[in-house]
């Protein structure tokens, strides 16, 4: 089975459960190959656990939870070292950090101390107790969700924060044929419950190397920074993308190649990722928000402005 047909049958896998939901199925699979990780918002009940639970069952993941709350200490998180009197010794019980797949819940509704012990471990791929540093076991794939409605008792994500994640997508309500096929096939059975592994971990982590060998020559590199650039010079903009967000662009451009059957990044994979990766990592002036202007709406004037490369360089 070729990288495709394997990317492609998690994919379908997916939508098994999640009906009409393709296109961020496969972001959340691209987010996945380029080892990031997605913070998902939208109101309760479009789907958003349901995802990143058939994202687990579809590569047989180990799937960990945390339902955030505003008493939930750091320790509920990265787990904590209980004494043994029997054998007078301290054990460590692991938290839910230490899975594959860990579905963040309403990750704004729990104090900045606790957020930071997630995302601590997402930037480091390791958690720190009692002085002992512990990877944490590969795949890692961390979905944080959040309710952009209800912010009273919220602890809004600093920008900083917000800046460790890949993508931030939105599901969005589905059709009203979608839902009624929704209706029908939850009428009789649970479809997660039939749902099985379509791919091994030991395949997905080859994927996950393959996608660091996806070919992004100097010209789609150079438009990544150009658009990156840009980003911190226009007026309607306050903050611009990092760096990082130009790395994460990257990443995610050469995942969504292999997606696509390539071994190289085109200006159209660059294009697309562009608002799922660039959204949360600008802040605009308030002028932009009196003129009644978005950031999706900024970001697709900077990308109509910036030139596009027109030839590829052949890499020897």
């Amino acid at each position: 089975m070729t990288e495709q047909l394997q990317i492609q049958s998690i994919i379908s896998n997916i939508e098994k459960v999640m009906i009409g939901k393709k296109n961020i199925a496969e972001l959340a699979v691209v987010a996945l190959l380029a080892d990031g990780h997605v913070l998902l918002e939208d109101v309760p009940g479009v789907g958003k656990t349901m995802m990143v639970r058939a994202l687990a069952k579809s590569i047989g993941a180990n799937f960990k939870r945390i339902q955030f709350t505003p008493d939930l200490l750091p320790s509920d998180v990265v787990g904590v070292s209980i004494y043994n009197p029997k054998e007078m010794e301290f054990e460590f019980r692991p938290g839910p950090i230490l899975g594959n797949i860990v579905l963040a819940d309403e990750i704004n509704r729990t104090s900045p101390k606790t957020q930071s012990a997630l995302l601590e471990g997402m930037e480091e791929a390791s958690v720190t107790i009692d002085g002992i540093t512990m990877p944490i076991p590969k795949p890692f794939f961390v979905m944080a969700t959040q309710n952009p409605i209800e912010h009273e008792g919220t602890y809004p994500l600093p920008e900083a924060q917000l800046d460790r994640f890949l993508m931030k997508l939105k599901m969005g309500y589905p059709h009203p044929s979608e839902e009624i096929e929704i209706l029908n096939s939850l009428e009789k059975r649970m479809p997660i419950d039939e749902l099985e592994a379509v791919v091994s971990l030991e395949e997905l982590i080859d994927l996950q190397k393959k996608v660091k060998d996806v070919k992004v020559d100097y010209t789609m590199k150079g438009y990544i920074v150009d658009l990156a650039s840009r980003t911190r010079v226009d007026t309607y903009i306050y903050l611009g993308v990092s760096p990082r967000g130009s790395i994460a662009l990257m990443r995610a451009a050469q995942a969504f190649a292999i997606l696509r059957g390539r071994d190289y990044v085109t200006p159209d994979d660059i294009q697309y990722l562009v608002p799922f990766v660039f959204c949360h990592r600008i802040i605009l002036r308030p002028e932009a928000r009196y003129d009644g202007i978005s950031t999706e709406e900024v970001l697709s004037r900077i990308v109509k402005k910036t030139p596009v490369p027109i030839k590829r360089k052949v890499i020897q």
